[in-house]
């Protein structure tokens, strides 16, 4: 441990620590916030929460929690597939399948089990079967940007446990460029083999540019690929972009269907921690034979199945966005209005959704201006520092007043005026 200790010291000497904070509770977008170095108590307004429709204190949501505590306990306690299946998760299944427009869903716990999970099905087939065997190797093709649970998942995707128990075929991983369709055609000419299983995989809405992947031209490259699939990470899509929330298809105006009749597979990872008011992760899919597979993999018969009250809460949630399509279109209107605001403010605000980040010179720290705008003007976003290029991340959920925005913006431009003092050349 001598060398994480070493590490760890020079990790805080260099400043590269997070400052944290703990929450005492919340109302609207006003949270009751505890800074833990100092234990400093303050109001603040959270521009760094991604309950983008705000249904985490729907009273509804809420209800449904409690119901399902009353009706199943805390923990279902066990894996789905041994006596961890609840008449809820077949609820959930079924209500994202309808709001994604594929039929067969399987639930996580979250999505970086999801992405395991999907790869030992996918690409080992989970389980050995007496008299079958698979010859075919497969090819991955990731977007550079990707989510850490997709280059997690992608990265070990050769080595995963169904590979070890069934000695598949070799998986083999390349990276593209960043929603770049040339490229990716320009791969997969280079990398495909005749007989390849293609999983193309990407998010859909990406969670620290805010851009939104060109799905429409990533079909229009597979389509050359038959029976190639392609996995959307609907993560930051899912109740944020679509005129009714439903994600990147419905913003592009096409249905899933679209991709199947160009010979496409179209997978969903359908996350609940963001306009679901919970936690957990679904895999959807047209092809009714993945969904057992999935169930069998490592990842879901060595944890516990998702819990009732999450469950619940998840399914309610998406039930109100169905219900409430106004929630979408406020949330999209506010995102609209701050980009707005900041564009005005000469702020560099790269994207087009709610998750929005703020590029700032390489001079600024942006910890240091996260720092200034919690304390001096009680606004609390997220800092990113650990990548190429020094930003902001500000997310904006449906709650959020016009009011609150201009706060925002008005406080980062105060901000900016303590923490920038650019060199003037004589």
């Amino acid at each position: 441990m001598q060398v994480v200790k070493e590490y760890v010291q020079q990790w805080y000497e260099s400043g590269l620590d997070p400052d944290e904070y703990i929450c005492h509770g919340k109302q609207g977008s006003l949270v009751d916030l505890e800074e833990a170095a100092t234990g400093v108590r303050r109001k603040v307004l959270t521009f760094c929460t991604n309950d983008v429709l705000g249904l985490v204190q729907n009273q509804a949501v809420q209800q449904a929690a409690i119901d399902a505590i009353t009706s199943f306990g805390t923990s279902n306690s066990s894996t789905s597939v041994l006596s961890g299946r609840i008449d809820l998760h077949r609820q959930l299944e079924d209500e994202v399948s309808d709001f994604k427009h594929l039929p067969h869903t399987q639930l996580f716990l979250n999505a970086w089990m999801a992405m395991q999970a999907l790869m030992d099905a996918f690409c080992h087939l989970a389980i050995p079967v007496p008299n079958f065997q698979n010859t075919r190797e497969t090819l991955i093709l990731t977007d550079v940007l990707n989510h850490g649970c997709i280059v997690t998942a992608v990265a070990n995707a050769g080595t995963r446990s169904g590979k070890m128990f069934g000695h598949s075929p070799r998986v083999r991983v390349r990276a593209y460029r960043h929603c770049d369709m040339e490229d990716l055609a320009r791969k997969l000419q280079r990398y495909a083999r005749p007989d390849d299983r293609i999983l193309v995989v990407s998010d859909a809405v990406f969670s620290m540019d805010g851009d939104i992947a060109p799905l429409p031209d990533m079909i229009e490259v597979l389509k050359n690929y038959e029976g190639s699939t392609l996995l959307m990470d609907e993560a930051h899509a899912s109740g944020a972009i679509g005129a009714t929330g439903r994600g990147i298809y419905e913003h592009f105006n096409i249905l899933p269907q679209d991709a199947i009749e160009h010979g496409v597979v179209p997978l969903i990872m359908t996350t609940f921690s963001k306009f679901g008011a919970s936690v957990g992760a679904s895999i959807s899919s047209h092809v009714a034979e993945l969904k057992p597979l999935l169930n069998v993999s490592p990842t879901s018969i060595g944890t516990c199945s998702l819990a009732p009250p999450l469950t619940a809460a998840a399914l309610e949630s998406i039930r109100q966005v169905r219900r409430r399509p106004e929630l979408v279109q406020q949330l999209q209107e506010n995102t609209r209005y701050l980009r707005n605001r900041l564009h005005e403010k000469d702020f560099e605000a790269i994207g087009e959704t709610n998750v929005v980040p703020i590029l700032l010179p390489a001079e600024i720290n942006p910890k240091l201006f996260a720092r200034t705008l919690i304390h001096e003007h009680g606004l609390w976003v997220s800092p990113i520092w650990f990548i190429a290029k020094p930003r902001l991340r500000v997310t904006v959920n449906a709650l959020h007043t016009r009011e609150e925005l201009d706060l925002l913006v008005d406080g980062m431009v105060a901000a900016r005026e303590v923490v920038y003092k650019p060199t003037i050349s004589a």
